[in-house]
């Protein structure tokens, strides 16, 4: 069977690698993308600036987190806010993280309330492979996609016959990592079942202002994963897809343990019990030689409930999504082709505050065109949303590439995106803090890229963009959410893959000036210059990696008044297959034990120390032992 036919009608310069068995067979490999227009296509042939870890390379750069791993992307910059499981900010290309869209398996997964998507929940034993695309793919995807979007896919297989496999992993801070797995299947079926369960005693993420901040912060994630599809015929496919992660993170709050005057400590620490999880059910079938249909059907949840454990209060914010996608793929001739669409999607609230409103739906429909000749091609999308709260918003986008030589490709873009305020911006109960007359931020995007294939072994991708951000949402001086800021953002990043003397080694480099226009303040959170380095090299059954990540000064505030200081860190990691079944993994994060921020933290109250660096770890070490028998 040769379901990947199925796309290869889309591409406009089809090459004999994508020929796989399946779609999850052209999951595991490196130059495909499928995000970018929800369809299989050469890595080259999209029109977004993109970047793909695959399995294999998830196992050999050991990352420690998602979050870990894509803090090695250029023009993704990661801002932790402690240990484990403690909020990260992910900003891609200077756009804050609610300005970016999160996928698992084709699912939003972002909590609706705050527009946080929850990755520091998302456990990387589970996760086949990560797409992250740069620039605006509004006209794709709709809200949310202004900086970029982020896809996870979970755990698949590709093989014939069983697979289990199962991993302990033992590290600082009493850490431990179990995940077990059982794939398999034949010429029709295929299903990849995996679970795991991650714990540590954390660390203390805040400096001790008051006895609540004197202990850690522990961590605890039990995550599943489930992939099962089945092939009628060579036309026709269905499939389901599951990824559910849960547990419970601890945190430092004003509002915690105290001391009273005999000295003895009252509640218990404050933690958040979550919950981040998706389901998505397709039916994908080639309805005639030229088109392409698919049909998805979808739910998430991102459920927060945070303790307080002095009055036994607890607060509980959770969002729930159901959504229904149909694209058509259709290859009108060798040079043309379409893609047409409609989405919809209807947000839900639940919790122990009662918002104004607690549902709203948005639907949409979208196009985009390809046009491909030898002398150069062209890309041009339009989509159009209609969303119960603010009403319509219409999204372009449009694409010249220009191949310079069969080795060299120039790209012009220009791209609109836009992102729907948030339940808590619209709706929260208390009408000081809330605006239900608000209207989506908008952006423009100009973009040129270059992209060269230096030779057999090196290849290198770079881009200059500038973006626009209008009617950002910001509280004035009462808390109150309004459309009155305006960024600007020009931007230069660069990826390099090279392997020289056996070592293969990936560079990646952004540089970016983010600008609030109003005041020509930096925006806060987002480091200039920022350098990645990953070097690698097998030796027959041992491997040797080492990683090194540099990131400039930043600012904390908006006034730019709290200045952050720049870093470097330094990490090690080696594996070695023992047997053909068994093999043990070594590596070390922050070898030089490096004291670092990137944000910072206060509580608004005199009585505690406030604006203090958020503590990250020091130098930690994890031993791992994978068996596939």
């Amino acid at each position: 069977m040769n379901h990947l036919r199925l796309a290869l009608p889309l591409l406009l310069l089809p090459t004999p690698h994508l020929l796989a068995d399946s779609r999850d067979a052209a999951l595991k490999l490196p130059d495909v993308v499928i995000s970018a227009n929800r369809q299989v296509q050469a890595r080259n042939d999209s029109s977004a600036a993109n970047t793909v870890f695959t399995r294999d390379d998830i196992d050999r750069l050991q990352p420690t987190s998602l979050t870990d791993l894509l803090s090695r992307v250029p023009g993704v910059q990661v801002v932790p806010t402690g240990g484990r499981g403690s909020l990260p900010g992910i900003y891609i290309r200077g756009t804050k993280s609610a300005q970016s869209l999160v996928l698992v398996d084709g699912q939003r997964i972002a909590n609706t309330t705050s527009g946080d998507s929850g990755l520091q929940y998302l456990n990387v034993d589970q996760i086949e492979r990560v797409e992250v695309l740069r620039g605006s793919r509004s006209v794709i995807y709709g809200s949310d996609a202004i900086g970029g979007v982020i896809q996870v896919f979970t755990r698949r297989n590709a093989e014939q016959g069983l697979q289990p496999r199962l991993k302990l992993g033992f590290g600082s801070h009493q850490t431990w990592e179990r995940s077990l797995g059982l794939s398999g299947g034949d010429q029709h079926t295929r299903f990849n079942l995996g679970a795991s369960l991650d714990e540590t005693a954390g660390i203390n993420s805040t400096r001790t202002s008051f006895p609540s901040d004197g202990d850690h912060d522990a961590y605890r994630n039990q995550s599943v994963s489930l992939n099962l599809s089945h092939s009628f015929s060579d036309a026709l496919e269905v499939g389901f897809n599951l990824l559910d992660s849960r547990g419970k993170s601890e945190y430092d709050n004003s509002f915690g343990r105290y001391v009273v005057a005999t000295g003895q400590t009252v509640g218990q620490k404050p933690y958040t019990d979550y919950t981040v999880s998706s389901a998505s059910g397709y039916v994908d079938a080639r309805l005639s030689e030229g088109w392409q249909s698919r049909l998805e059907l979808g739910h998430s949840e991102n459920l927060d409930t945070k303790r307080d454990t002095l009055s036994d209060d607890f607060s509980v914010f959770n969002t729930y999504r159901d959504s229904l996608n149909w694209q058509n793929d259709l290859t009108l001739n060798d040079r043309n082709s379409l893609i047409l669409g409609g989405d919809w999607y209807e947000d839900r609230f639940h919790g122990s505050t009662t918002f104004t409103e607690n549902s709203r739906w948005n639907r949409a429909a979208f196009i985009q065109h390809r046009f491909h000749s030898e002398w150069f091609s062209t890309e041009l999308g339009l989509r159009h949303d209609q969303n119960q709260q603010f009403g319509g918003q219409n999204s372009w986008s449009g694409t010249l590439t220009v191949p310079i030589n069969p080795d060299n490709d120039v790209l012009l873009t220009y791209s609109e995106g836009f992102r729907a305020p948030t339940f808590n911006d619209l709706y929260y109960p208390d009408t000081k803090y809330s605006n239900p007359n608000l209207q989506p931020e908008t952006s423009k995007s100009y973009e040129l890229q270059w992209r060269s294939q230096l030779s057999d072994s090196t290849r290198l991708e770079a881009s200059l963009y500038r973006t626009d951000l209008n009617d950002a949402i910001i509280l004035d001086r009462s808390g109150k959410p309004q459309n009155v800021a305006s960024a600007r953002i020009n931007g230069f990043e660069a990826a390099l893959k090279q392997e020289l003397f056996g070592w293969q080694g990936n560079l990646g480099l952004s540089i970016i000036d983010p600008r609030d226009r109003d005041s020509g303040h930096t925006l806060a959170r987002r480091a200039r210059r920022t350098l990645s380095l990953d070097l690698d090299r097998q030796f027959d059954q041992f491997a040797l990696g080492a990683s090194w990540q540099a990131i400039s000064n930043s600012y904390d505030d908006e006034d730019n008044a709290q200045r952050l200081g720049g870093y470097a860190l330094l990490g090690l990691r080696s594996s070695w297959a023992v047997t053909r079944e068994v093999s043990l993994s070594l590596k070390v994060d922050n070898l030089l034990d490096k004291t670092y921020a990137r944000a910072r933290y206060s509580y608004n109250d005199p009585d505690f120390l406030n604006n203090q660096d958020y503590r990250e770890e020091g130098r930690t070490w994890m031993l791992g032992i994978t068996w596939t028998p």
